[in-house]
């Protein structure tokens, strides 16, 4: 007897998703260079040739990987031009919730910089929602630059030493003084514009 078509359909997803499952963890750790094919395919109970066989080499799972992780959290923390205090502790409690996806962020700048056209066209569009708010228009901060600034305070405690994150603060008061450094900026980004 020979298994149905919708189950060797249901086999090969099954098969698919714990290796990518299994690929984010050994990425998030290792990054790229320092994965290990053989481990991911432990991970996920499969053969590795399944890995070449579904997704290509260990560089095109890594890319794949990287852009669902980015993909799913644009989704999950929408840019809010009208509240970016609120956008900066959304994607502050999103990388906490998840720090894989920073992690693989991370590793993602550090062993393959090039922007993939996906990113360009997000931070363009986000770009153009700033900038037609009138944020990044006044001063010398473009929209462009207001952007990453936003995202880098919402990443900021990511980002601390490791000296010094055994005296920060607990989580919601980290959350808080994001919200409130962006909230800051933000009303002084309007106030110079009701200005000008």
């Amino acid at each position: 007897m020979t298994p149905s078509a919708s189950t060797t359909t249901r086999d090969k997803a099954a098969t698919q998703r714990r290796l990518l499952d299994a690929a984010t963890a050994e990425f998030a750790e290792f990054g790229l260079s320092g994965a290990r094919v053989d481990r991911i395919a432990a991970a996920a109970e499969a053969n590795k040739r399944m890995i070449y066989l579904y997704f290509g080499n260990k560089e095109t799972l890594f890319d794949l990987v990287v852009a669902g992780a980015l993909q799913r959290l644009i989704a999950a923390v929408p840019l809010d031009p009208d509240d970016l205090p609120g956008y900066a502790g959304s994607m502050f409690d999103a990388l906490m919730d998840d720090p894989a996806v920073f992690r693989l962020s991370m590793w993602r700048q550090l062993e393959r910089p090039e922007a993939t056209a996906a990113e360009v066209d997000s931070y363009a569009e986000k770009e153009a929602v700033l900038k037609d708010r009138g944020l990044g228009r006044t001063g010398s901060l473009s929209p462009r630059t207001y952007l990453a600034i936003v995202l880098s305070v919402a990443q900021t405690w990511h980002l601390t030493s490791p000296a010094l994150q055994p005296s920060l603060p607990p989580r919601a008061e980290l959350r808080s003084a994001i919200v409130e450094v962006v909230r800051r900026m933000t009303d002084d980004a309007a106030a110079t514009a009701g200005a000008g």
